[in-house]
């Protein structure tokens, strides 16, 4: 997962110290590349959504899962563990190549990136309900929006938050892998209501990242690729946040 929106673009001008106009021309240019990123964030998110829908209700997640005919799932085939590892390949892909790839090609990415996602995540349409699907879905955007707005305007230095939390996401991570083998209905509990938890905390940190790295990138030719950056970022979060919250909030079928 990228939680990190690498600065290493470029030096801008510091933030602190400007006046005038100089001041005005920078605010202007922070609020345009921030809105360029929530943009970005909020089109994948529904891309991502409506890709779901649309394998889940034409029948195409069945080339994926094994779907027996109840609609209960199986295992997956050949293609559903290719979708479902995908994402994480096109997400180190861009997080390593961005520096070397036009904005163009860039974008192209996390568009295709955005798609799979969505092919991986229509099995939730198999699993939960619509309607708590979309009850789901919208708390989990008020809560982004909250959080991401708490991120932008604190002047509270939240780096040390980030690094506790990014230490609780690899426990997280190796818990998950543990209780694949244990099975624990109560592990997995513990572990969904953690991982809200955590990506909400990282909702507010990668925010405050993402603006910080304005003062590296303003004024260059490349804060068109930050922007696709910090929209990952922010899109791993609000995905994260939402399959968790699901997983333990979620009416099964």
């Amino acid at each position: 997962m990228v939680n990190e929106v690498n600065p290493k673009f470029g030096r801008g001008a510091a933030a602190i110290g400007r006046t005038g106009t100089e001041a005005v021309t920078y605010d202007a240019g922070l609020r345009a590349y921030m809105l360029s990123v929530y943009n970005y964030m909020m089109s994948a998110v529904l891309l991502t959504g409506l890709v779901a829908m649309g394998m889940a209700y034409t029948g195409a997640v069945d080339a994926l899962f094994n779907v027996t005919p109840s609609g209960t799932l199986g295992s997956p085939s050949l293609l559903g563990w290719l979708v479902m590892f995908a994402p994480l390949g096109m997400v180190l892909f861009l997080g390593f190549r961005i520096n070397r790839m036009s904005e163009s090609a860039a974008q192209a990415t996390f568009w295709a990136f955005a798609i799979v996602m969505g092919i991986s995540m229509s099995t939730i349409f198999l699993r939960y309900t619509n309607t708590s699907i979309a009850t789901t879905f919208f708390a989990t955007s008020a809560a982004f929006a909250g959080l991401s707005l708490y991120g932008y305007t604190t002047k509270k230095d939240l780096s040390g938050l980030g690094t506790f939390l990014i230490m609780g996401l690899v426990g997280i991570l190796v818990a998950m892998l543990l209780n694949l083998f244990l099975q624990s209905g109560t592990l997995a509990l513990v572990i969904s209501i953690a991982g809200v938890l955590i990506f909400a905390g990282l909702t507010a940190y990668d925010t405050q990242k993402i603006k910080q790295a304005y003062d590296y990138i303003s004024g260059t030719e490349m804060v068109g690729k930050a922007a696709i950056m910090g929209a990952l970022t922010l899109y791993l979060d609000f995905i994260n946040m939402f399959s968790f919250l699901l997983s333990f909030l979620g009416q099964r079928e």
